[in-house]
């Protein structure tokens, strides 16, 4: 009998130590601590691990292992919330005024703000409920080769969604640009260099549809299962296809006003084509997010083993892919060798790294391009003679004096795969009026996360959202075109003026300026010193006024 008791107890033992754990974690002062001490846990496995990958370690975690490990880490992780750098101007004070997702947005602290896991996050994870479906259509070029076009659309149950959205909208007197209009406005969205739709980028593709944009996302060529149709691949910062794409939406939406996206190193792509465009470019307002400023100094600066194998992969099973129609152009087994990003971007677009088709190469022209494709595309139908000159025709700032609308740059200080935030160009930004910079503390690379609260400053509407620098973008693009049409309103409309003030604001730099086509000297060089208080918007305003010229 006293066996089955001690048998019996053994056998409920489990249970009881169950149920009397459940009992003390229900003490607030248990529950905390023992909080505490999973968070801790969980705080140095995560670092172990961070080591063991050679992954660098962000401001926030080096803070707490100076700190004792009892320590809330997430009361050490305090943020002073985006930082808005430009010139100041009338509409920098109006973004200020009437953007608030630039002033009081809280970014979410470890473990959902930690940027490694905000990046991959970004990179592999896709967003639940999710209901946008895409159309492709491909676009021929004047060279013969072929961009994809993909137009998001949504489903019945998504457009149910956006329907009750936009009810509730109009109940609290909100309005996103495009609603309730005849002519909603097209949203371009240019994905990384690597190509592809991200999770990121379908976030904010679902995002944007529900707000009534026509959204269309660009694919250079080769890349997102788009055929090659020649052997010529984009280069980082060729806006060729993507002026040609642009100027063929706008065919088919001549009504509608255009705004575009680019995804981290898309941004070669889109700030070469405001820069060569100026004036004539068909948007109204860019907006960059994680973008790559200087592209010369990324592929030099030594990116993490894991993100660089994991980019390097996407590019080499592009080249793969048609890796027989490159063998007489290029020297692909080389290629597919290479350990970094900047020796495979030097095999394949200059002429020093690439295969010696001997004497007689130089008399066809490149890439069985006919004569008149080859004098059409001009420089561009060769490769560069080396990585310096290859950089003098795609640094992506080289025409930034050029650019003739708002683009607004989203860049967190703990990005992993950019170089350091003390090499962003802050002179462009202070002294460039169509240039804008907003800062974070936190947000990894397209990652930008927001806290999970109940209430706040942040509200229900952002907690639901969850990506702030989807928020920012798109009420960006609507205070943008407020204040725009408000300056036509006021009799500003877009004439000479601008350009009167443009060749103002050229004159007054043109003492530290180097010849024209070569524009990066502008970007580097060393800024006036200014009172501290002077980088930030509430300067005096100069008199800049925002009138635009078109040229074509």
């Amino acid at each position: 009998m006293a066996s089955f008791v001690w048998d019996y107890l053994i056998f409920l033992f489990p249970s009881l130590l169950l149920f009397l754990l459940t009992l003390v974690l229900r003490w607030p002062r248990v529950r905390c601590w023992t909080g505490l001490a999973v968070r801790a846990a969980g705080w140095r496995l995560w670092v172990i691990i961070c080591l063991i990958l050679e992954l660098p370690l962000s401001k926030d975690t080096q803070t707490q292992e100076a700190k004792s490990p009892g320590t809330d880490i997430s009361s050490t992780q305090t943020s002073d919330g985006p930082k808005l750098i430009c010139k100041p101007t009338a509409m920098a004070k109006h973004l200020l005024r009437h953007c608030g997702s630039l002033a009081g947005s809280r970014l979410a602290a470890w473990p959902r703000g930690d940027p490694h896991l905000q990046t991959v996050s970004s990179l592999l994870c896709g967003q639940r409920g999710d209901t946008t479906q895409f159309t492709r259509e491909h676009v021929l070029m004047r060279d013969g080769g072929i961009v994809a076009l993909d137009w998001a659309v949504e489903t019945r149950l998504g457009e149910a969604v956006t329907r009750h959205r936009w009810e509730g909208r109009q109940q609290l007197g909100g309005k996103a640009l495009g609603c309730f209009t005849s002519t909603p406005p097209v949203l371009l969205l240019i994905p990384q260099s690597w190509g592809g739709m991200t999770p990121h980028l379908k976030a904010l593709c679902h995002q944007a549809v529900r707000q009534g944009f026509h959204v269309v996302v660009f694919h250079p060529r080769g890349t997102a299962r788009c055929p090659l149709t020649t052997a010529r691949l984009t280069e980082f910062g060729d806006p060729a296809d993507l002026e040609q794409a642009v100027a063929y939406v706008r065919s088919r939406h001549p009504s509608s006003e255009m705004v575009a996206v680019s995804e981290g190193s898309g941004s070669g792509i889109l700030l070469s084509y405001l820069g060569e465009c100026g004036s004539s470019t068909y948007l109204t307002a860019a907006a960059a997010i994680s973008p790559v400023l200087l592209g010369q100094l990324w592929f030099e600066t030594a990116m993490p083993p894991i993100y660089r194998w994991w980019a390097l992969f996407h590019r080499k099973m592009q080249l793969h892919r048609y890796a027989s129609s490159f063998r007489g152009d290029l020297d692909v087994d080389r290629a597919l060798s290479c350990s970094s990003l900047r020796d495979f971007e030097e095999t394949l677009f200059c002429s020093s790294a690439q295969l010696q088709q001997g004497p007689s190469s130089g008399s066809h022209s490149p890439g069985g391009l006919a004569p008149s494709v080859a004098w059409a595309l001009g420089e561009r139908a060769y490769p560069a003679k080396d990585w310096e000159s290859y950089w003098e025709k795609n640094e992506p700032l080289r025409d930034a004096d050029e650019v003739a609308v708002p683009v607004l740059c989203i860049c967190s200080s703990d990005d992993p795969l950019l170089p350091p935030a003390s090499t962003l160009p802050l002179p462009l930004f202070l002294s460039n009026p169509y240039f804008l910079l907003v800062s974070t503390d936190r947000g990894g690379h397209c990652g930008f996360t927001l806290e999970e609260m109940e209430g706040g400053s942040t509200g229900s509407k952002e907690a639901e959202e969850g990506i702030w620098s989807h928020i920012a973008v798109l009420e960006y693009f609507r205070v943008v075109a407020d204040f725009l049409k408000g300056e036509e309103r006021d009799g500003a409309s877009w004439g000479g003026k601008l350009e009167e003030n443009s060749q103002a604001w050229q004159r007054s730099r043109a003492g530290n300026m180097a010849p024209p086509r070569r524009r990066r000297p502008t970007v580097m060089r060393r800024p006036r010193p200014r009172a501290p208080e002077q980088s930030c918007v509430g300067a005096e305003e100069g008199n800049f006024t925002w009138k635009r010229s078109y040229t074509r």
